[in-house]
């Protein structure tokens, strides 16, 4: 690939946005395990379900026709 190409994504798994939201969410559950979360349940499962949320929706943005609807997910 020469200087100033753009490779063209095959899969959302490719995008750096999407690795460094899954990053996040694997540290978000590790604090989420910690001794102060595990007493507020409703609170600690918010905050999962928030990080694995942008995971999926970067995930659904792609599979749309276009990269307006990638834009807006």
């Amino acid at each position: 690939m020469k200087r100033g190409e753009v490779m063209a994504i095959q899969r959302f798994e490719e995008m750096k946005v999407w690795q460094d939201s899954r990053i996040l969410s694997k540290q978000i559950y590790g604090i989420t395990k910690t001794i102060k979360f595990k007493r507020d349940f409703g609170l600690r499962d918010q905050i999962q379900r928030a990080s694995v949320s942008v995971m999926s929706n970067i995930a659904e943005g792609y599979e749309r026709d276009s990269n307006k609807e990638l834009i807006r997910f």
